[in-house]
């Protein structure tokens, strides 16, 4: 219908009637979003129509405009070469025009025209300097004239910085925007200064610096009453941090922790802590600014923030005796901060004789006199206030237990304090309670080296599996498409995903499969491991058999090879091909079953052997080495028969030659036959497949 209509819709653009025209523009911008193809029939009309002066038929084509520059390419360069004139000439008459009851809006001339304008001017002039040259001056008339004390002019003014922020404009220009969002900050009206921190946000990537010069301001916006204010000026200092301002930023956004709304600590302290391990020079100012945010908001640092704070602490030697000291005093005034808590213990426990005795003061330092009972007390009295904190409580037990080695006048108090733990309703916090209570008691000579100090932490290790981790949970957290079962189809001759379990299954040279560690492992240990059999052994007593057992006998089902249990003497070589019996999997995990196979040559494989069978423990198969196996039929329908010859090379006990044969049991050919096999990946054994086509497929 729209392609039937649009000539008649072309024709009524043409009308001398005003009420026509816009009826017959707004029409056309139907028809050019359901049929983009009809563009180019509309871009002279509505070229033409930017001359109007009625202002409903200038708004209805600048529509139409905007929506010929989405669809087409063509039409967006067409209007750039013919509309930038007319459209700054509508833009300058609307900004100059005396007072239009019918137009004006809280003495603002038809502020909808103004707003219209500037969207489609953007999208003309993004990429194209040419065209941005030619609206600067424009823009910047607009941006000056126009009043910021109303709600229209304000609206005006957002436009036109947007704008200005997408086109190639001049930075004199652009520093006039950030300017005119500066003083959006300074509004009383939340959503003007919601919008302006947005528009911030995207302008750091264009012009850092003009945004940097209103630091200040954005600052106090973290202190809003506003949620949404704090939490979106919050991310827009983040962004403004670097090497030059870090240090007066972070102060005033600690000073602000102490004060902040709890709602709000949560998300302030995880940024505080991000700039702060970003951006530290220097080690003491890293750890200075740590033990402040430990202390005003502990119970909201996070666990991968202390362990970081830690590995840094045991890298840095000489300032281990100011850390202790520091957290010690921290402790004593902010003993409900959690993660406060568990630093400071930790740094007790393995720095408390620094603590006693003022070891490393550093210049203008003030001396503690701290004894060795001090450093109990103040170890004791976490234990007993964060008594339901499991984590917390048995960092304190193991601090004790070091102070009681630290400090052999202690040991006895010690020995009292974690003895009251034993009957602790947490099991962890009872069983270290027991174990250090022996440690005490009757292993006073292995006491010493076994609480030695905690070695140094290698810290650009952990930064990288720290970072590995994060990148992990972020690729974690992205939504993945979902296939319902049986879902899934893949044409033939097309790999199936490798995680699927069969892949996994038959993987045995994957990082989850266990390395071989002794000569007696059988390849079928593998296997073992895989179907979460752990702890058992199927090697015969005293005699290597790394290749008593053909894993892929096992994965189709044939039977195993059974293992020399003895001399080439004790039993006549023959071929076997006899099948140990089904054995229950969980009955024999714990039973002492050995089947011996008998020395006689049968041929009893016509039945299929279950994977998992023969896999316990306790299993055994005595017998020679094969040499033949008999055939077997892999596949069979009504068309297709696969047949699996095997072949043991002689005096190569490794090797098997696996001859399938494929018959053809119909009358038709067969084209662009695929075959796939699955080879276990152990490079202890080699296969050899031979293809055999005995009729035309």
């Amino acid at each position: 219908m729209a392609r039937d209509l649009s000539p008649e819709v072309e024709r009524l653009m043409r009308s001398r009637e005003v009420n026509t025209k816009k009826k017959a523009a707004l029409c056309s911008i139907r028809i050019v979003r359901k049929v983009p193809d009809l563009a180019e029939n509309f871009m002279a009309l509505a070229a033409s129509l930017l001359k109007e002066k009625h202002h409903g038929v200038l708004i209805s084509a600048i529509q139409l405009c905007t929506e010929l520059c989405k669809a087409s390419k063509d039409a967006l360069e067409y209007l750039r070469k013919n509309c930038i004139e007319g459209l700054v000439r509508i833009l300058r008459d609307v900004s100059n025009s005396s007072y239009a009851p019918e137009y004006d809006v809280s003495g603002i001339a038809d502020p909808f025209l103004h707003i219209r304008v500037l969207k489609l001017m953007r999208i003309l002039g993004q990429g194209d300097a040419n065209c941005s040259e030619y609206m600067n001056d424009i823009l910047a008339q607009v941006a000056t004239k126009t009043e910021s004390n109303k709600n229209a002019g304000n609206a005006i003014l957002y436009e036109c910085v947007q704008t200005i922020m997408g086109i190639e404009a001049t930075s004199g220009l652009r520093v006039l925007a950030i300017n005119i969002l500066g003083r959006f900050l300074s509004n009383r009206d939340n959503n003007i200064r919601y919008v302006a921190l947005n528009m911030l946000m995207r302008a750091i990537a264009v012009d850092a610096l003009a945004v940097q010069r209103h630091r200040t301001t954005i600052l106090e916006c973290v202190k809003d009453a506003d949620a949404s204010i704090r939490k979106r000026a919050l991310e827009l200092v983040f962004l403004l941090v670097n090497d030059t301002n870090v240090k007066p930023l972070t102060k005033e956004l600690i000073d602000y922790l102490s004060i902040a709304d709890p709602d709000f600590k949560g998300d302030l302290t995880s940024k505080i802590c991000s700039i702060v391990e970003k951006f530290s020079q220097e080690k003491l100012w890293y750890l200075d600014q740590m033990f402040k945010v430990l202390s005003l908001a502990g119970n909201h640092v996070k666990d991968d923030v202390c362990h970081a704070l830690i590995v840094v602490l045991s890298n840095a030697s000489e300032l281990q005796g100011y850390s202790v000291r520091s957290l010690y005093k921290a402790l004593q005034a902010y003993g409900k901060q959690g993660s406060l808590v568990r630093v400071a213990v930790w740094c007790i426990g393995e720095y408390g004789e620094m603590l006693v005795n003022n070891v490393g003061m550093l210049d203008g330092e003030e001396k503690i006199t701290v004894t060795e009972s001090d450093a109990v007390d103040a170890v004791e009295i976490a234990l007993n206030r964060h008594s339901a904190d499991a984590t917390t409580g048995a960092m304190c037990l193991v601090a004790l237990l070091k102070l009681s080695s630290r400090f052999p006048s202690t040991s006895e108090r010690v020995k009292q304090i974690v003895a009251r733990n034993k009957e602790n309703v947490v099991l962890e916090l009872q069983q270290r309670s027991i174990e250090f209570s022996s440690i005490i008691q009757r292993h006073q000579s292995i006491r010493s080296s076994l609480l030695e100090r905690m070695p140094v932490l290698d810290e650009a290790s952990y930064l990288v599996k720290r970072a590995t981790a994060t990148q992990a949970t972020i690729s974690a957290n992205k939504l993945a498409p979902t296939v319902a079962p049986g879902g899934l189809k893949l044409p033939n001759g097309v790999a199936k995903p490798t995680s699927a379990p069969l892949a996994d299954l038959l993987d045995l040279s994957s990082d989850g499969a266990p390395a071989s560690t002794t000569t007696s492992t059988t390849p079928n240990d593998f296997l073992q491991d895989l179907l979460g059999i752990g702890g058992v052994s199927t090697s015969t007593a005293g005699v290597p058999s790394t290749a008593s057992t053909d894993i892929l006998m096992d994965l189709l089902s044939i039977g195993s090879s059974p293992s020399q249990n003895g001399t080439p003497g004790q039993a006549e070589s023959k071929p076997v091909h006899a099948v140990p019996e089904a054995i229950d999997l969980l009955g024999s995990l714990s039973s002492t079953t050995s089947v011996s196979a008998e020395i006689k040559p049968t041929h009893s494989v016509s039945q299929d052997m279950d994977l998992l069978d023969g896999l316990s423990s306790s299993t055994s198969f005595s017998g020679p080495e094969k040499t033949v196996h008999p055939s077997i039929t892999a596949f069979q329908s009504t068309t297709l028969k696969i047949t699996f010859d095997f072949k043991r090379q002689p005096g190569n006990a490794r090797e098997t030659t696996i001859h399938a044969t494929f018959t053809n049991l119909t009358s038709c050919t067969y084209t662009d036959f695929i075959f796939q096999a699955a080879v276990p990946k152990v490079t202890s054994y080699c296969c050899i497949l031979c293809l055999s086509f005995p009729l035309a497929l």
